[in-house]
């Protein structure tokens, strides 16, 4: 009799509990927010509001990032079995496919004059590492940034310098993140003087 309450007791309870979402890898611009959801990107105004759905197709979309301007996303799309390059603007419509290798290129962001798209992929690495590529937001041909390896990274606001980690724990196991040091190195850049680098070790999140 007494398990009997406590089955029904305890599916009371859950049925009235709130629904669980999980919003992930987030972005945000002046006004908006943008999320995956449900292998989808939403956008909800920075003030609050109802999400809208950006993307509705077979595929898994993630990672967006805004370009400078607010009007643009960038995001990693997985279509087909492939993980790609894309862009879409801010207030939805057909994503457009801007790498086309058989690795994985994945979103890290934007140059600051919003005219290309910083991505890291291990298609030429010899190894599971990475490396930073750009590739023009009209489409075209990546270009890769002289560093060895790198995860992921972000311009200067003038684009002569960048930070970047040469490393992310999460390539090897999940729980892991990057903690940042102060050793700075200095090297050209195709499209710009200089970088700076922030290096540093992984640790376990708990």
């Amino acid at each position: 009799m007494r398990l009997s309450y406590l089955a029904a007791l305890s599916a009371t309870l859950l049925s009235a509990a709130p629904e669980v979402h999980f919003f992930q890898k987030p972005a945000m611009s002046k006004t908006d927010i943008v999320f995956s959801y449900a292998g989808d990107l939403w956008r909800v105004p920075r003030d609050g509001g109802v999400a809208t759905r950006l993307t509705s197709g077979v595929g898994f979309e993630t990672e967006a990032a805004f370009s400078p301007d607010g009007k643009t996303l960038a995001f990693t799309g997985e279509y087909d079995g492939n993980i790609d390059v894309f862009t879409l603007p801010v207030t939805g419509g057909v994503p457009k496919r801007l790498t086309h290798h058989p690795d994985a290129d994945r979103v890290v962001g934007w140059t600051p004059d919003g005219k290309r798209i910083l991505f890291r992929s291990n298609r030429s690495s010899h190894s599971r590492y990475t490396q930073l590529f750009t590739v023009s937001a009209e489409g075209g041909l990546p270009e890769a940034l002289p560093l060895p390896m790198a995860c992921m990274g972000q311009y200067s606001p003038d684009g002569k310098r960048m930070v970047y980690a040469p490393v992310d724990g999460a390539q090897f196991a999940t729980g892991f993140t990057i903690g940042i040091g102060a050793a700075v190195a200095r090297r050209p850049l195709p499209h710009h003087r200089a970088y700076g680098s922030v290096h540093g070790g992984s640790r376990r999140l708990r």
